[in-house]
């Protein structure tokens, strides 16, 4: 015999629904009794300024110690966001300027509405291959794009939308990043190798790199894979730690060496760019030409704020209105805002330093930084993982480091951009591939496997799909296979089926699902439910703890079902329905049918005036 189950309060029973205590609808608070003038006062106070502006909070506790700390990460990250910037244009299919210009006002934007002082915004790999897939390199639909997208991250905050970037699930976001990684490289084949490639997806731009690579020049890709050995043995040098294995620790000697060939890591990029630079400027200035192709003229000087175009030219001399660029840049305006906030976000949880971020916050704060590159005819940008790793190691104490990499890039696009002219599209191409190369998440597919070996499904989805398709549409069609996942999950919930006794020694049969009862699940329940109840002619008891909402669907399956057992002349009985689930089974459910219990001695008093069961004969009397 199954020992018979009890149903206390320790088991999350809940008390009958006649009790006051029953509902799980609490009343939190009664707004509709106070006045507007103390709904404003109570909204706005020293808590939400801190929240929503939150230079407000730690600026009054600034002192020389985070002063010097901005310092150094501010220059530190200036010396790596111009070249990447500089190749970050290029991947968006934009003159190199066009990436400087996203890379200042951004960084004064974030200093007073930023919550993680470790994000330095500006152009992003991805946001910058994604500008170039959605505008085609037109300069007027890339700004417009950037409007757009910061309208829309600021909408996101200012509407509490931000649960739309849970829908981006970690194998799907993995997908993503390792295709657009080796999307990212292959679009600077061109430049390692002097050739002309066309296409827009990954497929497309490898055939025409292998029609093409016979026009290859010599010297563009021995200084391209020059220029990546040295990153790569840079980047290891920075990495080495002397002195950790000696007993009593790294000497001061020490410290100082590690510290040399961590600077030496860090700035790798900005070596490398001025010393081919040099070398370009050299070949010019002494032989007339270079034998590798360089950048060209670059525009100097800060861009005067201008409005975003709404209107452009198209090649075929038609102009395009307003409605026409919002229909040509399509998905994009859905997918770059939901891309660049996942990005940044998960940035700010890596090195939130165990604190709480506020994802609202950071829509805002992202919204009007891209609002205000905008005017500055930037593309769109957000945070970038390889800055925040070299403003963290930099001793980074708070966002105002962003000051100083700002007028880092006002100084280059004032003084500097003369000499930009000669840097190699190859020691660019070098710096772009040599960074992503890591962005290839192929570690994460052992643990995936053990862990759970579906979720390969929609991430291998996703990087194919990216690969093959235009990038936008991978990324969409892998979040909707993951959301057919999700809905499959729900659509089948798990059952627990006993036999039990009643306390007066009567079987019945308990089914208990372990979920809500939505939808898309409601006829899978219903059959499972009948087939369970048809192979066994006792009661059965619905046991309903674990269902804390359904909807009209589900009050309607639950009719059928009670119906269909009363046809048969079974009882059926449901137990511990929460309060506001009940009141949506009984709206369509006949009462006379829909019996619900709460406590266990009222089934013994149920099947006892339920004439459908057999009475118990009663144990023979003992000699």
């Amino acid at each position: 015999m199954i020992p018979r189950r009890k149903h206390n309060a320790s088991s999350g029973s809940l008390p009958p629904p006649d009790d006051k205590h029953a509902s799980n609808d609490y009343i939190l608070s009664d707004s509709s009794k106070e006045g507007w003038r103390a709904i404003i006062k109570r909204r706005l106070n020293r808590k939400t300024l801190h929240k929503r502006i939150p230079v407000t909070s730690w600026l009054p506790k600034y002192n020389t110690e985070k002063a010097i700390g901005d310092l150094i990460a501010g220059i530190t990250v200036g010396l790596t966001v111009i070249p990447q910037s500089l190749a970050y244009s290029n991947i968006a299919g934009l003159p190199p300027q066009y990436g400087l210009y996203g890379s200042f006002l951004g960084c004064f934007i974030y200093i007073i509405l930023g919550g993680c002082r470790a994000v330095p915004a500006g152009p992003t790999a991805i946001a910058s291959l994604l500008t170039w897939q959605v505008a085609g390199g037109v300069i007027e639909k890339a700004i417009l794009l950037n409007f757009l997208t910061g309208l829309i991250e600021l909408l996101m905050g200012v509407l509490g939308l931000g649960f739309l970037i849970n829908f981006v699930s970690g194998p799907v976001s993995s997908g993503f990043t390792s295709a657009v990684a080796l999307m990212i490289a292959t679009s600077q084949v061109k430049d390692l190798f002097a050739i002309t490639v066309t296409g827009t997806t990954f497929l497309q731009q490898w055939i025409s790199v292998f029609k093409n690579i016979h026009n290859a020049s010599l010297w563009d890709p021995i200084l391209g894979f020059s220029c990546i050995a040295l990153l790569l043995s840079m980047r290891k040098i920075g990495m080495i730690k002397l002195g950790e294995k000696s007993a009593d620790g790294p000497s001061t000697r020490h410290k100082a060496l590690t510290k040399c060939m961590w600077l030496l890591g860090t700035c790798r990029n900005a070596i490398v760019v001025i010393l081919t630079g040099v070398l370009g400027y050299w070949f010019v200035t002494t032989k007339g030409s270079s034998p590798v192709r360089l950048m060209g003229a670059i525009p100097s000087g800060v861009p005067v704020p201008t409005v975003p175009p709404f209107t452009y030219v198209r090649a075929d001399n038609t102009t395009a209105d307003f409605v026409d660029m919002v229909s040509e840049l399509g998905s994009g305006l859905l997918v770059i805002p939901l891309i660049v906030l996942l990005e940044d976000i998960a940035i700010c949880k890596a090195f939130s330093g165990g604190k709480t971020i506020d994802a609202t916050q950071e829509m805002i704060a992202l919204g009007l930084m891209n609002l205000g590159n905008s005017f500055m005819q930037a593309y769109p940008g957000g945070g970038s993982l390889a800055r925040s790793v070299v403003s963290n190691g930099s001793g980074v104490k708070t966002t105002f480091n962003g000051l100083y990499t700002g007028l880092m890039v006002i100084l280059a696009l004032q003084f500097f951009t003369q000499y930009f002219e000669f840097i190699p599209k190859a020691a660019l191409a070098a710096v772009i591939i040599s960074a992503i190369l890591f962005m290839v998440e192929y570690d994460v597919i052992k643990p995936m496997w053990r862990a759970k070996k579906l979720d390969l499904i929609p991430g291998l989805t996703t990087f194919v799909l990216c690969l093959a398709l235009p990038i936008e549409m991978g990324i969409l069609t892998g979040v909707v296979v993951n959301i057919v996942f999700i809905l499959y999950h729900a659509a089948r919930p798990k059952f627990s089926v006993e036999m039990l006794k009643t306390e007066q020694g009567l079987e019945y049969l308990m089914i208990t699902p372990d979920r809500c009862l939505m939808f898309p699940s409601v006829d899978y329940v219903r059959r499972l439910v009948t087939k369970c109840a048809t192979s066994n002619s006792v009661p059965v008891v619905i046991e309903c703890t674990h269902i804390y909402s359904a909807d009209y669907t589900a009050a309607k399956s639950i009719e059928q079902l009670t119906a269909d057992f009363h046809a048969r002349q079974q009882p059926l009985y449901f137990y511990n329905v929460k309060p506001s689930v009940c009141s949506i089974f009984e709206a369509v459910a006949k009462p006379e049918h829909f019996v619900v219990f709460y406590e266990d001695d009222e089934l013994d008093r149920l099947f006892a005036a339920d004439n459908r069961i057999a009475p118990q004969k009663p144990p023979p009397l003992s000699a």
